[in-house]
């Protein structure tokens, strides 16, 4: 299906999604049995949907990431490429952190809000609890690259395809059959990634469809002024991410912005950074990025550069801090930045990976977990900026090293 026509659709499908939850919501009324019913059929394409992206990530990332690295030539090249995509990765974490917040500072959505506050030992259903080194490494690395393809573990994936790729690169010639075959995989997967997208309009009108009928428009009211502040921020932190990436690989990286819109809608409409992965890939080759760049650049993001993701979380914090009238001082609001640039990067493979580290936070600074209550019948209409912003911080990262690496192709 072609991109446009695609894209076309995805809008169609979120359309046709609000008004049908709309129409199911009004019908319904307070019946929880019925919204349920209606939810948990309209999930079942979503579902189907992110089942068939997941069935295709390990395939893609193992076999893309294995031959540009061993393409790549020596560990010194690897090392040098993954050394300036960590530098740009730390950077944009922090100006992430630091914009947002900035900005809930400003704003004070939690000081506005008005909303009455949940009991002080209620439980917002979320684990809180802080990543350890020890944790972070033993998810890192893979006891088996099988366990690791069959769970979708992304930052595994990519540790063992370093390893396989530079021993393919160090064997030279012997490897070239190898890599040959591999090659040919990474291909058939991009044509089986065209067939699953074929799928995604449908997936957009369930998972729209159910959020609405489940939370109501009604919610977006009362929340409209909150979100209204996050989505203004998260827009402002786009501006500064291509800005940025502006000054370093030219004004093309505009169009690289125009030719992302597809995955940059399917983000945003299942909330999912990992449904936009292979439609992200295909377009940054497009664009003119080395197949080698691309492959290892791409899924890094996906475990160390989730911008949208981490925004949120100083967002989220000082939130829920000033609708129960705490006070932070500015020590304690730079000790909590700190602390969120090293557990964030823990969040790759967890669930509700945003709100984990944010009950984490909260505990850490006396802030009642139950706070998360006020944002949990949002998290979802946020968590579909925070996804869209993923795929926007990645893309723009990947672009960056290639034109580092002069690995960019002018088209």
């Amino acid at each position: 299906m072609k991109s446009k026509k695609l894209t076309a659709l995805i809008l169609v499908g979120m359309l046709l999604g609000i008004l049908v939850g709309y129409l199911f919501r009004q019908h319904a009324g307070d019946d929880a049995a019925a919204i349920k019913s209606f939810v948990d059929g309209m999930s079942i394409l979503t579902d189907i949907f992110l089942r068939l992206i997941k069935m295709i990530i390990a395939p893609l990332v193992i076999s893309t990431l294995v031959v540009g690295i061993a393409k790549m030539g020596d560990a010194k090249s690897v090392g040098r490429i993954g050394g300036k995509t960590m530098g740009w990765f730390i950077c944009a974490s922090l100006a992430s952190l630091t914009l947002g917040l900035i900005m809930v500072n400003i704003l004070k959505p939690g000081v506005a809000l008005n909303l009455p506050l949940p009991d002080m030992h209620a439980d917002s259903g979320i684990k809180a609890g802080a990543i350890s080194l020890k944790d972070f490494v033993t998810h890192a690395i893979p006891k088996s690259v099988f366990e690791a393809m069959a769970n979708n573990e992304i930052l595994q994936i990519v540790i063992f395809s370093v390893f396989f790729g530079s021993a393919m690169a160090a064997l030279g010639e012997r490897s070239k059959a190898l890599i040959d075959v591999i090659d040919v995989v990474a291909h058939v997967m991009l044509k089986v990634t065209s067939y699953v997208m074929n799928f995604a309009p449908l997936a957009v009108f369930g998972a729209i469809a159910a959020t609405v009928a489940k939370e109501g428009l009604s919610i977006l009211g009362t929340y409209g002024k909150f979100m209204a502040q996050f989505y203004l921020s998260i827009g402002i932190l786009w501006l500064l991410l291509i800005a940025v990436g502006v000054l370093i690989v030219g004004p093309r990286l505009l169009h690289l912005m125009g030719m992302i819109k597809e995955p940059l809608l399917l983000s945003f409409t299942t909330a999912s950074s990992e449904a936009a992965y292979p439609k992200t890939l295909e377009q940054l080759e497009r664009f003119g990025v080395s197949n080698k760049i691309a492959s290892f650049v791409l899924p890094m993001g996906y475990s160390f550069n989730l911008d949208g993701s981490m925004m949120y979380c100083t967002f989220a914090v000082i939130f829920i801090a000033q609708a129960y009238g705490i006070d932070l001082t500015l020590a304690q609001e730079i000790s909590m930045l700190l602390i969120l640039m090293l557990t964030s990067k823990g969040m790759a493979g967890v669930p509700r990976a945003s709100l984990v580290v944010i009950a984490a936070t909260l505990a850490q600074f006396n802030i009642p977990e139950a706070g998360l209550l006020l944002l949990l019948g949002i998290d979802h209409f946020l968590d579909m900026g925070r996804s869209a912003t993923n795929v926007v911080g990645n893309s723009v990262a990947t672009a960056v090293v290639a034109k580092w690496e002069g690995e960019l192709k002018r088209h």
